[in-house]
C-alpha cells in the first residue's frame, strides 16, 4: 500500500496541474515594477463578513456568481423601502497594501472573509493596448470581481497573481474593484493549520494595472553560463544563456535582447512558448556578496520594452563546498519573517526591506533564509543591490497533508509562481521547497516531487529544504532521506533549547550521512529583551547570549562539509502558539532583536562570530 499510493499522488498531481480551475490566474507577468502601472494601493473600503453572507444564504446554500460589488454597492439604496443589510461606506476603510489584523483591533485574531472594494478611473494610453490587475499577494484566498464580472480566484498568500481585463468590462469612469479576502486555515492547504507564525490577512501587497501592447514580452530568464573554471571578479568572453516568451505573437516575431553598458545587442527569432537564446559578452563584472554588480538588460519585441537590473554570477556544488562565482563560500546567514514588528505588521515596502537587511548587515550577514514562505518582492530586490545572498522557501510546514494529490498540486503551483518572480535575481541562490517535515515514505515522495518540479524550473540554483534532527547523546546524525534529492543538506538544530542545556553542545558531535554541503538552517534560545538574570536562567538575555557562545564553539568542531549557519531568528515575531504568559504573550521571543527593536546580548555574539569568519576569506 505504500509503494501504490505515492504512485497515485504523482498521477493525480500530474492531471491537477494540467487541468488547473478555469478561473485561475493567468501565466505570471514578469518585471512588473518596471513596467507600465496604475497602482490601486491606497484606502480601500471593506465589509467583514465571518458568515461568508456575500456568498451563502441563510440556509447557507451558494447563492451563485453573482456580483458582490453590486449587491452591497452602498449601504443607502435608492428605493428607501429595500431592504438592504450590507454595505461599503468610508467609515471602514483599510490600507491596501497592508493585513487587516494590524489596521483595527477587531481584526487582531481574525480569520475568515473580508470583502474589499475598491473604486477607480482609467482610460487607457492606447485603446488597443491590453489591461491586466496585478496582486503582490493576497492571504489565503482571493476571489476577484470588476464592474459585476468574476475575473478569476487565486490560492496561496505569499505568490503574486493577475488577471486580464476585457474591454467589455473596463469604463472609463466609475469602476469598482471588489476582492473576497479568505485567510481561514484548513487541512488541504498550503500551508495547513498548524504554523508558527501570525496568519496575517488581507491585501498585504501592492495592487496595480498593468498596461501592455498586444504584443508583449511575457517572461524571459538570463544566467551566466561559463564554467566556473573560467570566472574571475571580471571574465572576458563570458557566457549567457537563457529564453524569452511573447505574448500575443505568431512564430517569427524578432525579439532583440540588449546590454548597453556591454555594447551587445542580438536579434532572435520567437518559435514557441519558450525561445532560446545564447550571448557571447567581451567581459562581464561578476555579481557577489562583496561586489553586487548589476547590469541593464532590455527585452524588446514589436512595441514592447522591458528593462531590467541583472547581476550575473555562478552558484553550485563542488563536493562539500557551496561555490559562489567558482569559490568556496561560507554563508553567513540569519532568518528573518516578513513583519516589522515594532508595528505588528506585515513587511510590505522598500522602507521595511531595507531595514530588515540593514539589521542583517549589521550584523555581518550575506545570506538570509526567508522563512517561511516567499517574501515581498522588495526585500528580494534590495537585496539584489545590497549583495545578500538568500534562501526563499515555500511553505510546506510541518503536517501538511502529504497524502493528498491536490495539496501537492497547490504546492507545486506556489513553487511555480515563487520561481517565476524571481529567477532573474541573482540574490535568490537556493530555493527551498519545505520546513521540518515529518519523516515518512509518502511525505519523502512528496518532497521528492518538489524538489524535481524546482529543478525543472531552474536548474541554476540550488535546492534544499529545512530538515529536523534526533538528539543522540553520543553521535547526532542526520540521515533524513530527503537529503539524497536536494544539492544542500539543511538541519535546525536546537541543542541548549529545546534539549539539555547550552553546556550540551561541548560534547556534541555531528555525522551527515551525505556527502554534500552542510547547512544548520535554524538554531536559537528564547529571551525577553531586557530581562536579565544568570546564564542559568532562561529567557534571560544571558542565557540566550550563553547558548550562543556554546553553540559558537559546536560550530567550528562541525564536520568539514558545515558551509552555512542561519540562526532563529532575526527578530521576535508573533505567534499564537507561544503563549508563556510572562515571556513570550503570543511572541516567539528567538530573535536576536526584539519586538522594541532593540538588540539583545546574543547579537554581538554572533556579529563577532561572522566578523571572524569574514576576515578567514579575506
Amino acid at each position: 500500500m505504500q509503494i501504490i499510493k505515492p504512485l497515485i499522488l504523482i498521477l493525480l498531481s500530474a492531471i491537477l496541474v494540467l487541468h488547473p480551475d478555469s478561473v485561475h490566474a493567468q501565466e505570471l507577468l514578469t518585471n512588473v515594477y518596471d513596467q507600465e502601472t496604475f497602482s490601486l494601493n491606497g484606502k480601500w473600503q471593506y465589509i467583514m463578513d465571518p458568515y461568508e453572507t456575500g456568498f451563502y444564504d441563510y440556509r447557507f446554500k451558494e447563492k451563485g456568481q453573482r456580483d458582490p460589488g453590486a449587491y452591497w454597492n452602498s449601504g443607502v439604496p435608492k428605493d428607501k423601502t429595500a431592504m438592504v443589510e450590507h454595505g461599503y461606506d468610508d467609515q471602514y476603510t483599510i490600507n491596501v497594501p497592508g493585513d487587516w489584523n494590524s489596521q483595527d483591533p477587531k481584526f487582531s485574531y481574525y480569520e475568515g472573509t473580508v470583502w474589499y472594494k475598491k473604486s477607480f478611473d482609467y482610460q487607457k494610453k492606447d485603446a488597443s493596448n491590453r489591461l491586466f490587475v496585478y496582486f503582490g499577494a493576497v492571504n489565503y484566498q482571493a476571489d476577484v470581481y470588476l464592474n459585476g464580472k468574476k475575473l478569476g480566484s487565486h490560492k496561496g498568500g505569499f505568490t503574486p497573481f493577475q488577471f486580464e481585463i476585457d474591454d467589455s468590462i473596463l469604463k472609463e469612469k466609475g469602476n469598482y474593484l471588489v476582492v473576497k479576502v479568505d485567510n481561514k486555515r484548513a487541512k488541504d492547504e498550503v500551508p495547513t493549520v498548524n504554523t508558527d507564525w501570525w496568519n496575517y490577512g488581507g491585501i498585504t501587497r501592492d495592487v496595480m494595472l498593468v498596461e501592455t501592447p498586444q504584443l508583449f514580452v511575457e517572461d524571459y530568464f538570463m544566467h551566466l553560463n561559463t564554467p566556473s573554471s573560467k570566472l574571475q571578479p571580471t571574465t572576458r568572453k563570458a557566457e549567457v544563456s537563457g529564453w524569452v516568451k511573447l505574448n500575443g505573437a505568431k512564430k517569427g516575431e524578432p525579439v532583440t535582447i540588449e546590454i548597453p553598458e556591454l555594447k551587445v545587442k542580438k536579434t532572435i527569432t520567437f518559435t514557441d512558448s519558450a525561445t532560446h537564446f545564447t550571448m557571447i559578452l567581451p567581459k562581464v563584472e561578476l555579481w557577489s556578496d562583496q561586489n553586487p554588480k548589476r547590469y541593464e538588460i532590455i527585452v524588446s519585441a514589436a512595441n514592447d520594452k522591458l528593462h531590467d537590473k541583472i547581476g550575473f554570477r555562478k552558484i553550485e556544488v563542488s563536493g562539500k563546498d557551496i561555490l559562489l562565482n567558482g569559490k568556496p563560500v561560507f554563508l553567513r546567514g540569519i532568518c528573518l519573517h516578513e513583519e516589522i514588528s515594532t508595528e505588528l505588521r506585515r513587511a510590505n515596502t522598500k522602507k521595511d526591506a531595507l531595514t530588515l537587511l540593514g539589521w542583517a548587515r549589521e550584523l555581518n550577514c550575506n545570506f538570509v533564509r526567508l522563512a517561511h514562505y516567499p517574501h515581498n518582492e522588495h526585500i528580494v530586490r534590495a537585496a539584489d543591490s545590497l549583495g545578500i545572498m538568500m534562501w526563499s522557501e515555500i511553505p510546506v510546514y510541518w503536517t501538511i497533508d502529504f497524502g493528498n494529490p491536490e495539496v501537492l498540486a497547490k504546492a507545486r503551483l506556489q513553487l511555480r509562481e515563487m520561481i517565476a518572480r524571481d529567477r532573474n535575481k541573482a540574490s535568490v541562490i537556493i530555493w527551498s521547497v519545505g520546513n521540518e517535515t515529518p519523516v515518512s515514505p509518502t511525505r519523502t515522495e512528496f518532497m521528492k516531487n518538489l524538489v524535481q518540479s524546482a529543478k525543472q524550473l531552474d536548474a541554476t540554483r540550488l535546492i534544499s529544504a529545512a530538515l529536523e534532527v534526533h538528539y543522540n547523546p553520543e553521535l547526532n546524525t542526520i540521515d533524513d532521506p530527503l537529503g539524497a534529492y536536494t544539492d544542500v543538506v539543511s538541519v535546525n538544530e536546537y541543542l541548549g533549547w529545546y534539549t539539555g542545556l547550552p553546556s550540551y553542545c561541548q560534547t556534541a558531535q555531528w555525522k551527515t550521512m551525505y556527502d554534500k554541503p552542510l547547512i544548520i538552517s535554524e538554531t536559537g534560545a528564547g529571551a525577553l529583551a531586557g530581562f536579565h538574570a544568570d546564564s542559568l536562567t532562561r529567557w534571560s538575555e544571558e542565557y540566550q547570549e550563553w547558548f550562543y557562545r556554546e553553540q559558537i564553539k559546536m560550530m567550528k568542531r562541525m564536520p568539514e562539509n558545515y558551509t552555512g549557519i542561519t540562526p532563529w531568528i532575526l527578530v521576535d515575531f508573533r505567534s499564537p502558539k507561544r503563549n508563556n504568559p510572562v515571556y513570550q504573550n503570543g511572541w516567539n521571543r528567538k530573535g536576536l532583536i526584539g519586538d522594541d527593536g532593540k538588540k539583545k546580548k546574543a547579537f554581538f555574539v554572533l556579529k563577532k562570530y561572522y566578523e571572524e569568519i569574514e576576515k578567514q576569506r579575506r
